[in-house]
């Protein structure tokens, strides 16, 4: 399994969303995959599975006051339901993801043929799952936001390195919502020089805005996205933190843009060259060689003999080529370019260079 699979990616994180109601999820999944077909982006809507009945401990599951037992349960969908939400993604043309948050979820997963697990933030550190999740055979997607130190990051991506598992390491902070000060996307360059052959993503909780984010995120390297989405139906509260299908829009196209202006992959690992459009364009602007006197066929040139000056003609050498020394072939009068048919020098033999002296300039 290749890694590529994460280049790219938008998890569309619907997590308990459907509110426990088989309608309401397959509609928000209809509802995104027209944005997903729209915008021409590889997408994923993430589903959260919880094995509910061994979950929760049976003596504290009337707990008051603990918001993530009552929405477990409230929330809660039969496995034949969930199954089919994920049938649902795969008919859309998407990729199918869960979070399973215990060991019968992630046997889950694997009944259902999801196409990659991820690793909430709170279970970065919990090994019994891990290793459940290592065994499951899938590529995998963790989010940092769980750990406090780097160890704990190294521990993590070693494991799945180890696994020989498709791996992406999501920088995350765990905020509901995130404020832009609490976003720190420098976090990115700190995880891309130190897991440098790790696919390093993206996940974000913030609200203000679509599209500044994600596209300082992909200029600093971030590969995978992440949001929890949501839509507005059946007057039911939308987080603040969750995205609505026409903020996704504005985030996919955010996206593209960052991709056209950052340029193609490679160009983070060699020169640009630059179009024949640009070179023309900087061509005309190069000072050429000039002779200052008179000066005879076999004469040796020196830096006193010339001078530079606009504008450049075809043939003509310029300041980028004339270093002292070259030997003309034949006279050369006051005030007339100096021409590369004239000369015997160093650069005379480099027929690329000759070609180009010849066909620049006016």
């Amino acid at each position: 399994m290749d890694k590529d699979i994460f280049d790219g990616l938008f998890v569309l994180e619907l997590a308990n969303n459907h509110w426990g109601k088989l309608e309401r999820g397959l509609k928000i999944i209809d509802d995104y995959a027209e944005v997903v077909k729209k915008n021409n982006v590889k997408a994923s809507v993430k589903l959260q599975f919880r094995d509910v009945d061994s979950f929760i401990h049976k003596d504290f599951r009337d707990l008051e006051g603990f918001r993530y037992i009552w929405k477990t349960q409230k929330t809660q969908m039969p496995w034949a339901s969930l199954k089919a939400l994920v049938e649902r993604v795969s008919e859309k043309g998407m990729l199918t993801m869960v979070t399973p948050f215990d060991e019968i979820s992630v046997d889950k997963c694997v009944e259902f043929g999801v196409d990659i697990i991820k690793i909430a933030s709170s279970d970065i550190r919990d090994k019994t799952l891990l290793k459940k999740i290592g065994a499951a055979g899938k590529p995998v997607i963790a989010s940092s936001g769980g750990s406090t130190s780097l160890d704990q990051l190294d521990y993590l991506v070693k494991f799945f390195k180890e696994k020989n598992l498709p791996f992406a390491l999501n920088h995350c902070v765990s905020l509901y919502p995130s404020e832009d000060k609490d976003l720190h996307l420098n976090q990115i360059d700190l995880l891309k020089k130190r897991y440098p052959d790790t696919v390093i993503g993206f996940s974000t909780h913030e609200y203000h805005d679509w599209d500044s984010s994600v596209k300082m995120a992909y200029a600093k390297g971030a590969r995978t996205f992440e949001r929890h989405v949501d839509i507005d139906y059946e007057g039911v509260p939308v987080s603040k933190y969750c995205s609505l299908p026409e903020q996704a829009d504005i985030w996919f196209k955010a996206y593209h843009k960052a991709v056209e202006m950052c340029g193609p992959e490679e160009s983070n690992e060699e020169k640009r060259q630059p179009p024949e459009k640009e070179v023309r364009y900087l061509d005309a602007l190069v000072r050429g060689v000039y002779a200052k006197k008179d000066l005879p066929a076999g004469h040796k040139l020196t830096k006193e003999d010339i001078y530079l000056a606009i504008p450049l003609h075809k043939g003509q050498i310029s300041g980028r080529e004339f270093e002292e020394g070259e030997v003309l072939t034949a006279s050369i009068e006051k005030d007339k370019a100096v021409n590369i048919e004239k000369l015997d020098a160093s650069y005379s033999s480099n027929s690329d260079l000759v070609s180009l002296i010849k066909n620049r300039g006016l």
